[in-house]
């Protein structure tokens, strides 16, 4: 059985990303390996990625290649084109110039957000206004559309490592256009090193890794339709996604006391700002039976809380 309503300080602890305690020593007992650093020169090209220490950094490195203005426009896409948008992009923004949600003339700079894992449908377009692009595949980072050129159509390209796999910090900034060997992190050596060794051990099981994530999101997915709810986007081969994003279609009556909530029973979750959806964790590191946990807590909610 579920305990519900634990003792506050006799949580579980069910994060966005896979990263979990254990790893705090089982990375810091990884030997030194350069795997990863093949892998990302074979996936980008030498001279054509870099280590960040986050995705923000990777932002940031980009946006700063434009030396843009304080009234230049950025002009942010996203894959649902709902006005959702994580405070780590606009914040980044914010710094040099200012931003919205559709291409003006006085846009400078195009930034597609491929959310969730699922990416923006009409790249080819966008691509062919000659706009610079600035691609966001933070929850993107083994999915590709039909032409698998996601990443490739911008100047920049930014990731979020820990979104996918389990470390504390780590981002990376690619360009297919052009060379980036002289943008610099505020990386330490040794930070390097850590994401260096934690990526080639967890590169090593990439087949593993997309297998179970889908195999998840697939469990939970018919779990959770039993209830009522529904996946927001549609998945092809080609989706790994990065959380489980559902339709709530009405049945949760006040989804910020859920989402608390929820919260309170040790799951990270989100609401989908705009719509009537929520997200929780779907990642590699999940076991069903946690996956039954957040159903019999959700379940519960519903059947008990739902005013």
């Amino acid at each position: 059985m579920f305990i519900i309503n634990p003792n506050e300080f006799l949580l579980p602890s069910f994060g966005m990303t896979p990263f979990r305690t254990e790893y705090v020593s089982l990375n810091n007992e990884l030997n030194n390996d350069d795997y990863s650093l093949s892998y990302f020169n074979n996936r980008f090209g030498k001279n054509h990625w870099s280590f960040t220490y986050n995705g923000r950094e990777a932002i940031a490195l980009a946006l700063k290649y434009y030396k843009l203005e304080k009234d230049d426009v950025v002009t942010i896409l996203t894959t649902s084109n709902n006005f959702y948008i994580s405070s780590c992009v606009t914040l980044e923004i914010d710094v040099v110039c200012t931003w919205n949600r559709e291409i003006v003339p006085e846009t400078k700079v195009i930034f597609v957000n491929h959310e969730f894992g699922y990416p923006y449908q009409d790249m080819d377009y966008l691509a062919s206004l000659g706009i610079p692009i600035i691609e966001d595949c933070c929850t993107t980072f083994f999915s590709q559309d039909i032409h698998n050129k996601i990443g490739s159509y911008g100047d920049f390209t930014v990731y979020s490592l820990p979104k996918f796999f389990p470390l504390q910090i780590g981002g990376v900034i690619t360009s297919s256009k052009i060379d980036i060997s002289s943008f610099t992190s505020k990386c330490k050596v040794e930070e390097i090193q850590y994401i260096t060794n934690v990526m080639s051990s967890q590169l090593k099981q990439t087949e593993s890794i997309i297998v179970k994530r889908k195999n998840n999101f697939d469990y939970a997915v018919q779990l959770f339709e039993t209830i009522g709810f529904s996946q927001r986007f549609v998945n092809t081969l080609e989706i790994v996604p990065y959380a489980l994003l559902l339709n709530n279609n009405g049945l949760i009556k006040n989804l910020t006391s859920f989402k608390n909530y929820i919260y309170a029973h040790g799951i990270q979750n989100s609401i989908f700002y705009g719509e009537d959806a929520f997200f929780i964790p779907n990642h590699q590191n999940l076991a069903t039976s946690e996956i039954d946990y957040f159903f019999e807590v959700i379940k519960f909610y519903i059947e008990n809380k739902n005013e």
